[in-house]
């Protein structure tokens, strides 16, 4: 049988290495699994940002040196008008209005770190996943794909927007998932603009394309995304059907967009998904509970969910060590802590799609010399207009990081 701190996390992605560092620094003995193979752990992803308390976390893990090291370089965002200038806009002073510390990193990098914090101390099983959760008084048997059968005290699912802990302990996603409008695409192509420090946005109508350099300088990460009223079934799941679906709702645009299109057949990390949140009453059953986008997903790309996936980890472990090992304190405490937070997490989403794919044509006018306007203002007035839009600022700084040492 487990002690009482034996702890299977599912999903080496950001939430899962965090809970891993902090489990272990409180003597818990995690147990890390992830599908993807051992090769591939740490490597893609796109952009992601790091705002206040996920900095603020970093920080008390002493990887806040190498976060800063990886990150993007990224200085301006530079609004695409064909035969026009462009409207550059500091991106250091498009965060200010939000948070006073901010940090742009790729999200295979800020893997890397928290794999790179952990490898030594925690176990990883990498290339298998779970199959099946049978609970008990005791602890939780777990059959996995490939491995044998091991027996756990606790279960934490953070393994994502379509977790698959979520799947066998709650239900079906379809009950938690709910969609706020849009589709986004993500893949590499070679640097063929020569792009450094730069991030070029360009607009029509319900529709956006944004390309950035990677830290090599040698390829690019292109972000295609779109609105739509309702989502795509289950008959756009294959990758050919969605690239296919991505060439159709973008053929007619125009700017570097036919050139991206082409790059479609050589992308091996396409990824292609809807930009929808998890909405759940409880994260937790029993012994089993959810972390990061698994259980409250606030919308990929839109709504700051890696920061919000690498705080709720740090409180979910906190609050085991805080209880003893008391699952059920624990996860009463860790859900209390995070409710908030998570609440105002999610209204970020709806109103960053108004910014980021304006809907029409005066609106993609407007929005790019509303933002150079804003940002030229005194950050304490940036801040204060941005409560008139769902505040973003106090969303993001919604919860205080405490200190469970």
């Amino acid at each position: 049988m487990p002690t009482t701190t034996d702890v299977l996390i599912s999903g080496a992605g950001v939430a899962g290495p965090t809970l891993a560092y902090w489990l272990h620094r409180y003597g818990f003995r995690p147990t890390v699994v992830e599908r993807t193979p051992a090769e591939r752990l740490g490597v893609g992803g796109h952009s992601v940002d790091l705002f206040g308390p996920a900095v603020e976390v970093a920080e008390r893990m002493g990887l806040l040196p190498a976060v800063l090291a990886a990150r993007t370089g990224t200085e301006v965002v530079s609004f695409e008008r064909p035969g026009r200038s462009p409207i550059v806009v500091d991106l250091a002073r498009m965060v200010a209005g939000i948070s006073d510390r901010h940090v742009e990193i790729m999200r295979g990098e800020l893997t890397s770190i928290l794999l790179g914090a952990t490898r030594d101390h925690v176990e990883y099983v990498a290339g298998d996943s779970i199959r099946a959760l049978a609970q008990d008084g005791d602890g939780v048997q777990v059959t996995f794909e490939h491995g044998p059968p091991r027996t756990f005290a606790l279960v934490v699912g953070a393994d994502g927007l379509h977790s698959n802990v979520r799947r066998l302990t709650f239900g079906e996603e379809s009950s938690f998932r709910q969609y706020i409008g849009g589709h986004l695409a993500i893949f590499t192509v070679p640097n063929y603009l020569g792009l450094r420090g730069r991030v070029l946005n360009y607009n029509t109508p319900g529709k956006v394309v944004g390309m950035y350099p990677l830290s090599d300088y040698r390829e690019l990460r292109a972000g295609m995304l779109f609105r739509r009223d309702e989502p795509f079934g289950d008959d756009h799941r294959g990758v050919e059907q969605q690239k296919s679906l991505l060439r159709e709702t973008f053929a007619r645009d125009g700017w570097e967009v036919p050139r991206l299109l082409a790059e479609l057949d050589d992308a091996a990390d396409f990824y292609f998904d809807s930009i929808s949140q998890i909405v759940m009453e409880t994260w937790s059953d029993g012994r089993i509970t959810l972390v990061g986008d698994a259980g409250y997903s606030p919308g990929p790309a839109v709504g700051g969910g890696t920061s919000v996936a690498m705080v709720g980890a740090y409180v979910l472990a906190g609050e085991l060590h805080a209880a003893g090992g008391d699952h059920i304190r624990a996860f009463r405490g860790y859900e209390d802590r995070m409710r908030d937070f998570v609440r105002l997490a999610r209204t970020i989403g709806p109103t960053t799609m108004k910014s980021l794919i304006p809907a029409t044509a005066s609106q993609v006018w407007l929005m790019p010399r509303l933002i150079r306007l804003v940002t030229r203002l005194p950050v304490p007035l940036q801040r204060r207009l941005s409560t008139l839009q769902g505040d973003p600022a106090r969303a993001l700084a919604a919860i205080t990081v405490e200190n469970y040492d």
